[in-house]
This record gives structure tokens, sequence and C-alpha cells, in this order.
């Protein structure tokens, strides 16, 4: 009996290559991050920035707050994207934990902050006059700056904030925010002209 007639034997089938999962692709992309590759930094950004915002929204509850940590979280990934071990965990773990990390830390910082202006009020009926306005025309600034950043676009208010309050250059905030670096200094120019506006001042 002809055992190739019994047993036909036809042309293999070819299995197809195995696609690398998700986590396999985000760990990719950290790598070519710690590199510097600012592209890789921008697909990671629109993969994990909704999921890292989440987080820390459960954690803050205020969005003002909730959206600033998130920006933070980026920008550390962006800056420590080097120091993701795959064997400690995922790549979305490690960012996770980042984020719940900077979360926490807010949390901890605005109770830190409130427990000493408790303390500070309890004192200020033995504090000099002119000591006491001095400080409440500062709070009062502060709270008239922070209102007049939030009539700037988003781009604008990110862009002033990474560059007046984070000390990048404006380069470095092009790099940060994946835009254009003449669409920063256009954006960066006409927020600063709304804020001296509303703020009454020149600058």
């Amino acid at each position: 009996m002809d055992h190739d007639a019994a047993h036909p034997q036809g042309p293999r089938a070819v299995e197809p290559e195995a696609v690398p999962g998700p986590e396999h692709t985000l760990a990719d992309l950290l790598g070519r991050v710690a590199r510097g590759d600012e592209a890789a930094f921008g697909e990671v950004y629109d993969r994990v920035a909704p999921s890292v915002y989440g987080l820390v929204r459960r954690v803050l509850r205020d969005p003002a707050q909730s959206e600033e940590v998130a920006q933070e979280v980026m920008v550390e990934v962006w800056r420590t994207a080097c120091r993701y071990d795959p064997r400690r965990g995922t790549p979305r773990a490690w960012l996770m934990t980042l984020a719940h990390r900077r979360a926490v830390d807010r949390v901890r910082s605005e109770q830190v902050g409130a427990a000493r202006e408790a303390r500070a009020a309890a004192a200020e009926a033995d504090r000099p006059y002119d000591e006491v306005a001095e400080e409440v025309t500062d709070r009062l600034e502060r709270e008239r700056v922070r209102r007049c950043l939030d009539t700037l676009t988003e781009l604008q208010r990110q862009s002033v904030r990474l560059a007046y309050y984070g000390g990048y250059t404006y380069r470095e905030v092009a790099r940060l925010l994946s835009t254009p670096l003449g669409t920063i200094k256009t954006r960066m120019r006409d927020g600063l002209i709304r804020l001296r506006d509303c703020l009454g001042v020149e600058w």
C-alpha cells in the first residue's frame, strides 16, 4: 500500500509571525523615548495620557489639579523613561505607578499646606498689621494670576507654565508638547500679551 497515497502530504501551512502585544509595543516605545525619540514620546503620550489623567483624577478629584499633575507625570516619563525595567513589571504598570505616586504627593502637599495655613491663621492675631496685609496681598495676587492663566488657550497655558514655572526653554517646551517651535513662540507671545492685559500691568 502506498503510504504517500494513504497519507497525502500537502504543502505545510505557514504559521503567521507572532504579533507583539500592546505591552511589548509600549515597552519598545519607552526604549526609544529613553534615547530621546520625540515621535515615540508622542505615541506614548497619545496611548497612556487618558489613563494617567483618569487615575490622577480619582485620587485628587479636582479637574484642574488632575490635569496639572497628569502633565507632570508625562514630563517625568520623558525624563526618566530609561529607568523602566521590564523585569519589574509591564510598561503600563510602571506608568500608573508614576501617576499614583505623583497624585499622592500632591494630596500630601495640599494637606501640609492646609495645616500650615491653619497654624498661620491661628497666629495672625499676634502678628503686625503690615506683615498680615502683605501676605494677604501676595495670596490675592497669586489667585489673580491663576484666574488670568485660566483665560488662555490650553496650548498657551501649558507653554507658559512649562517655561515660567518649570524653567524650560522654548525649544524644550516645543519638544515636550510635540508642537513646532514657531507655534510655541507665537502662542507664548500671545499668551503673555493676554496675561498682561488681564493683570493690567506692563511687562
